[in-house]
């Protein structure tokens, strides 16, 4: 079988500094830390990573499955599948599991009644409303197991591989499960294929059934530049949160669980938004265009053909660090002639010490042609050695 060699190209970016975000007490990020078991925050624009520990740990995924249920409705109203004025009726499964005898967050449809799926919707984006879950999941798939078949398909499109439902509520299951890397990934996905939608978790509160009730949400009356979007309980897992902030010129996302309480779910939270928008300032490493390093070319009339990424790179780093970043092009050895521009050869990755920062594609930015019989056999002499050693 032949064999390709991935090559890393390291570079160093003296110039630049980062402070390290990942380990089991995060001590060296300026002395901050945060009372949460697990955390992942990334600038969502670069998605650079600022803070994260035990990202990718599985917890129940308690209320964050909500995060999945309505990705799952806005690819159905997006598809035209169902429409803001589709009417759902109330059954007797999601009356009694998740509207007002089950005593859990509901928006209290009464039963046997229909429901607007825009009422629906706001029913679980301002109050985290079960019922309104399960009346959208029957209404749209037949049944809440098949519309959970939909959320799990869609899961595993996304790329989340560790995160899988039970449910369309999150109420407690032991197939709802969750990481907070995986719950950012989805947030990131809810903010950009759906943006029409994002509107009604800023809703401040919503009525039905003559009952009017505050957005669940207890970061949005903090005025701290919070957009959306859930909170979630579980014995096990404790309590966490998902949101999505606008500030400052600034996007950030964060996914925390594994806290002790409410009220240390909102301080903890204001807390690491806070730090994070005071801490951390864009800055460019590689202008649109730029060359990021060389690749070497098997068989062709030049032996290296230089590598750019799409777009400028650029991360988010604290404005007093000390410490230099390390960024590397890997890429399968070698790349091989006719080489034409923009062909997708490797990645880009960005590091400080273990915690990598950024992943960003890198493509070919030149032609390189067919080379000698001479040439070509010279390099299969290499790439024999190579294969060898």
């Amino acid at each position: 079988m032949h064999r390709r060699l991935s090559v890393c190209l390291v570079l160093f970016l003296s110039l630049l500094t980062v402070a390290h975000a990942q380990s089991p007490a995060p001590q060296a990020q300026a002395g901050f830390d945060v009372k949460a078991r697990q955390v992942y925050m990334v600038e969502a624009e670069t998605g650079t990573v600022l803070f994260a520990r035990a990202e990718d740990e599985v917890v129940p995924a308690a209320s964050l499955a909500k995060l999945m249920t309505m990705a799952s409705v806005f690819k159905a109203l997006s598809a035209g599948e169902i429409t803001l004025d589709t009417q759902y009726p109330v059954t007797e499964h999601a009356w009694r599991t998740g509207g007002a005898p089950s005593r859990t967050s509901t928006m209290f449809a009464a039963l046997k009644s229909s429901v607007r799926v825009e009422d629906l919707v706001r029913g679980v984006t301002v109050q985290f409303a079960n019922d309104a879950c399960i009346i959208l999941g029957e209404g749209i798939a037949g049944s809440e197991a098949a519309f959970v078949e939909r959320m799990n398909a869609e899961a595993r499109a996304l790329g989340l591989e560790k995160s899988a439902f039970a449910n369309a509520t999150g109420l407690p299951d032991p197939g709802n499960k969750v990481t907070m890397r995986e719950m950012v990934l989805l947030a990131r996905h809810l903010e950009t294929a759906y943006p029409a939608y994002m509107h009604y978790y800023l809703e401040p509160e919503f009525e039905w059934n003559k009952i009017k009730q505050r957005n669940r949400n207890p970061l949005l009356a903090l005025n701290i530049g919070v957009t959306g979007f859930v909170t979630g309980f579980s014995e096990e897992g404790g309590y966490s949160i998902v949101a999505a902030v606008n500030r400052d010129g600034k996007h950030l996302l964060l996914a925390m669980g594994g806290m002790e309480s409410d009220k240390v779910r909102t301080e903890e939270s204001r807390r690491i938004i806070e730090w994070a928008l005071a801490t951390f300032e864009r800055r460019t490493l590689f202008k649109e265009g730029e060359t990021i390093a060389d690749a070497s070319v098997y068989g062709g009339s030049a032996s290296t053909v230089p590598l750019v990424a799409g777009d400028e790179v650029d991360v988010f780093l604290p404005k007093d660090n000390s410490q230099r970043l390390v960024a590397r092009v890997v890429y399968n050895w070698p790349v091989r002639a006719p080489v034409e521009p923009g062909q997708d050869v490797g990645t880009l990755k960005i590091w400080n010490d273990k915690q990598l920062l950024r992943e960003v594609p890198v493509k070919t930015a030149g032609t390189v042609a067919v080379g000698t019989l001479r040439s070509r056999a010279l390099d299969a002499l290499i790439e024999l050695f190579f294969f060898w050693i």
